[in-house]
């Protein structure tokens, strides 16, 4: 009977998986995973993700050792290594179909290889308009989308007869250099637990509170998400599964602001099957001419989360200690760099890449391209965030003083703003430059050149 070769990439799972089921009722099933920084270029997987890849393997190579099987782990670019090693073996190839513009290359490159749906909710090219169009706009886009929702339900795991894979050489997980050497950096990173199993429990957990989701979804100073997104971006659980869970937990009406954020998630990954290079170009041409600035120190300071504004800075100091940051918070802060102090959107997304567990392709370029106004689908120009105001509205004081500690003893209506605190800095003990930076730049006055530098292009 003929091998089957499941090719795991970002879908390390075991449940809901229409490769494995189709490999599992075909033949004795043999498992791989390839780390492929080859491929992918400049957009190989960044640090943080890696960490998480590192636990996520160890948890899905253990699950398949209990099961009586062996997660075959290889290094190089994926498409020859998959492609040598069907040869080696006779198999038959299949993966779940991936939609990054390097996995079309992998794929290509694999030689045959049989794909199956399960990335997304729906396949990115089966939403399409009465005309038989692509969507660029979410809102239209959605609404089709929900006309083939729900998603069938998730499939169990498979009854899987392994294939003897004792023979054959395997990588050493350790060997790959996945984890930070010193300075340790992941130690912030302790309450996640990566892997299918830590996947359904963020699930189920969520699932107790969803229904409050609407009402606390913006507040960052709540547990107010559900935080599967670094889950959902090495495909721990299916979107399918996730749907499903949710929607059966409090009812679809109840769930959908959640189901959208999942279908944005969708979105995205038909913007770069539309536009593969959408996280490296503009979608809209005035902005391939915009006049960023080239300011390396202040770069430095949003990075740190030491811009003075302490909502921006809150978000920045809980990426690097914990690998997400809050989603409201990822707006306000984007738009602080690219409009605040007109910074490459493209600075930004890479800091995400390197810092975010879940890591994502579509969702940081449309993300990005969203706040700066180039995207396909995005928000003018012209809604600038402002940081003060945003954080008084969503209320952030809890939050500011958790990522923040320099500015606790500050009373709520006032750590938004310190510099405009005046005594109460004196009685908490804050001087402004010393303890804690002052503003690197004036709101009225940023805002005031970002249009100018809007009007110009524009006028160009």
């Amino acid at each position: 009977m003929t091998v089957q070769l499941v090719w795991f990439r970002n879908d390390l799972r075991l449940t809901d998986h229409a490769a494995l089921a189709a490999a599992a009722a075909a033949g004795p099933v043999l498992a791989l995973y390839v780390l492929d920084d080859e491929t992918p270029g400049a957009w190989a997987m960044g640090a943080a993700q890696r960490w998480w890849l590192h636990h996520s393997l160890a948890a899905l190579s253990a699950q398949i050792v209990s099961l009586g099987g062996r997660l075959v782990l290889r290094r190089g670019r994926a498409g020859a290594v998959v492609r040598a090693l069907a040869a080696a073996t006779g198999a038959r190839v299949t993966a779940i179909r991936h939609h990054e513009p390097w996995a079309a290359v992998q794929e290509a490159e694999a030689g045959p290889v049989s794909l199956f749906h399960g990335a997304t909710l729906a396949p990115p090219d089966q939403v399409i308009s009465g005309s038989g169009g692509r969507y660029r706009i979410f809102t239209p886009w959605w609404r089709k989308l929900l006309e083939q929702m729900p998603p069938p339900r998730p499939q169990p795991m498979p009854d899987v007869r392994w294939a003897d894979a004792a023979n054959l050489a395997t990588d050493d997980l350790g060997s790959w250099g996945l984890l930070p050497t010193a300075p340790d950096w992941s130690g912030g990173f302790a309450d996640w637990q990566p892997g299918e199993a830590g996947a359904l429990a963020r699930l189920k957990a969520f699932a107790a509170r969803a229904a409050g989701y609407d009402a606390a979804r913006n507040l960052p100073g709540e547990e107010g998400t559900s935080r599967l997104s670094p889950h959902l971006a090495l495909g721990e659980v299916s979107p399918a599964t996730a749907w499903h869970a949710i929607a059966d937990a409090v009812g679809q009406d109840v769930a959908e602001p959640w189901l959208r954020e999942l279908g944005w998630r969708d979105f995205s990954a038909n913007i770069i099957d539309q536009f593969p290079d959408h996280g490296d170009a503009p979608n809209r041409a005035a902005f391939a001419r915009f006049p960023f600035r080239d300011d390396p120190a202040g770069l430095k300071a949003w990075e740190r989360g030491e811009t003075g504004y302490p909502i921006v800075d809150a978000g920045m100091r809980q990426l690097w200690a914990t690998g997400w940051m809050h989603n409201r918070v990822r707006m306000i802060t984007a738009s602080f760099l690219v409009k605040h102090q007109l910074i490459d959107w493209r600075n930004g997304e890479r800091w995400f890449w390197d810092t975010l567990l879940d890591a994502d392709y579509g969702n940081n370029a449309q993300g990005w391209q969203w706040v700066m106004g180039s995207g396909v689908d995005s928000s003018p120009f012209n809604r600038i965030f402002a940081p003060v105001g945003q954080s008084a509205k969503f209320d952030a004081a809890a939050y500011i003083r958790r990522w923040v500690p320099e500015l606790a003893g500050l009373p709520d209506a006032l750590i938004h703003a310190p510099w405009q605190a005046g005594t109460a800095l004196i009685r908490a003990g804050v001087k402004l430059g010393r303890d804690y930076p002052a503003p690197i730049v004036d709101h009225d006055a940023a805002r005031a050149r970002a249009l100018a530098a809007w009007a110009a292009v524009k006028a160009a």
